[in-house]
């Protein structure tokens, strides 16, 4: 069969004891018309291919070039080179897939992570990249196994929706009406009766209200699905089109809630750590390497092993988002000017107050709770000073928050009179109050941002660097 063959990864864990093999990958390197260094993307290391002179004929030596597609047999045997414990003697080399090296845009050198973006059909094809994409692929199973393992069902909720779960109104319109002349009502407005779904609708901003539905029934359950926001924002920290983790979980307090959400990020961090080591030391020296570029006050406190091992071994500190404020007022930053925004009670935190609190202050992540209920969404359980919501985000060293959650408010009347009072239409959200007319009880959940999750474990300092297809303003290809 075609496919009889071993992974690179495979044999370079394997005894070379002469055994014949088959592997197939890309070229990276073909130096002396002998030695090819075939990579196959199950890891960052290269399989040694040494093709003896005379093997090969001038045409097909001319045709290994980097980017080049390769199947080769031959013999595995210990490797007299340094660097690599086996090498593959080949006795047979058939190109499955020409490169021409002269357009190649993935030469043998270093290029930039700018350049790379404009080349992101490619770039999987980088030892950088292929560490990234490998984490985020464990880090995606790690959620999957560790809700799976405590019972919850995982639901897929719906792309499309006529709702805004968080009332911000930065959506993606879903429509097939003609843009050149949509159908009108008498005051001049869309008619979206005479749309696909006979209303107005959307992308999804999250999944979190339907999510409140199914654990009404399961009990516990999550999504984990890609959501949108329509939001202007040309940072390193936002995406339009990004993926999110949700759970929802009946019978639960916001204290259920920030343990769970606490086990959870160590959980995932920890998989990855077990299974993508190599990966993530690799990205761990890429980088010390960058940041040796930058002043000694720019520099990272922890190397990105250290910090991963930070997050594990410590008990995140809980404080109250009014102490919160207390430090940052009395912080040596604030007295000396150093916050580019402002500090008071009622502010939403910024990323360096966050970070204050994180990196300098308690040097360990954070929970934050209680926040004002102004700045909360509509959903989120009144405290009984009818000033704070039972909301808490988990702040993280380098990053800030990485996640949001909340007691949801299950009680009718007090959730009627917020989401009137914050202009949520009572009337067509009637679907999500049954769950509070027919049994309602205490319930809670959070949502990750996985995009910010994968930034965090391997240090890559722009999120469209941590998702194969960056959607961002006024950028949309592949």
């Amino acid at each position: 069969m075609f496919n009889r063959r071993t992974k690179i990864k495979e044999l370079l864990a394997a005894e070379p004891a002469n055994q014949e093999v088959t592997v197939m990958g890309w070229v990276r390197t073909f130096r002396n018309s002998q030695f090819i260094a075939l990579n196959d993307g199950s890891c960052n290391q290269n399989l040694q291919v040494v093709a003896a002179l005379g093997l090969l004929d001038e045409e097909t030596l001319k045709r290994i070039t980097t980017g080049a597609s390769l199947k080769v047999a031959g013999a595995l045997v210990p490797s007299l080179g340094k660097g690599q414990k086996v090498e593959l003697k080949a006795t047979a080399v058939e190109i499955l897939g020409d490169s021409d090296a002269e357009k190649y845009p993935l030469q043998p050198k270093k290029h930039s992570l700018e350049y790379l973006r404009e080349i992101a059909h490619l770039r999987f094809r980088t030892n950088t990249f292929g560490a990234v994409f490998r984490i985020r692929h464990s880090l995606a199973f790690a959620i999957h196994r560790f809700f799976n393992d405590k019972g919850f069902v995982y639901l897929h909720t719906p792309i499309i929706t006529a709702s805004d779960a968080e009332g911000a109104g930065e959506m993606f319109r879903v429509t097939t009406l003609p843009f050149n002349n949509p159908p009108r009502n008498e005051d001049g407005s869309i008619n979206f009766k005479e749309d696909f779904f006979g209303k107005s609708t959307n992308l999804t901003v999250s999944g979190q209200l339907e999510g409140e539905l199914a654990a009404m029934a399961f009990s516990d359950i999550y999504t984990f699905g890609p959501t949108f926001r329509a939001e202007n924002s040309n940072t390193t920290r936002h995406l339009a089109e990004f993926w999110m983790v949700e759970p929802e979980m009946a019978f639960y307090d916001i204290e259920d809630n920030m343990n769970l959400a606490e086990e959870f990020i160590k959980y995932i961090i920890k998989y990855a750590m077990d299974n993508n080591r190599e990966d993530l030391e690799f990205l761990a020296q890429r980088l010390a390497d960058e940041e040796k570029q930058l002043p000694q006050d720019k520099r990272s406190e922890f190397g990105l092993m250290e910090k991963l091992a930070f997050v594990l071994n410590n008990a995140f500190e809980r404080i109250t988002y009014t102490e919160a404020i207390d430090i940052l007022l009395n912080s040596p930053a604030y007295k000396k000017k150093k916050f580019q925004y402002e500090v008071k009670w009622g502010i939403d935190l910024q990323s360096e107050h966050e970070r204050y609190l994180v990196e300098k202050h308690f040097r360990k992540p954070v929970i934050v709770t209680g926040y004002p209920a102004a700045i909360k969404a509509f959903y989120m359980r009144m405290n009984d000073d009818e000033k704070t919501v039972a909301a808490m985000d988990i702040l993280a060293p380098g990053i800030g928050e990485i996640v949001g959650g909340s007691q949801r408010e299950e009680r009718y009347e007090k959730l009627t009179a917020r989401m009137k009072a914050m202009q949520v239409p009572v009337e067509e959200m009637q679907w999500y109050l049954d769950t509070r007319r027919f049994g309602s009880v205490p319930h809670a959940g959070f949502g990750l941002g996985f995009e910010r999750m994968v930034q965090f474990v391997t240090g890559m300092t722009n999120i469209r660097d941590v998702i194969p297809f960056a959607r961002t303003p006024k950028n949309c290809e592949f």
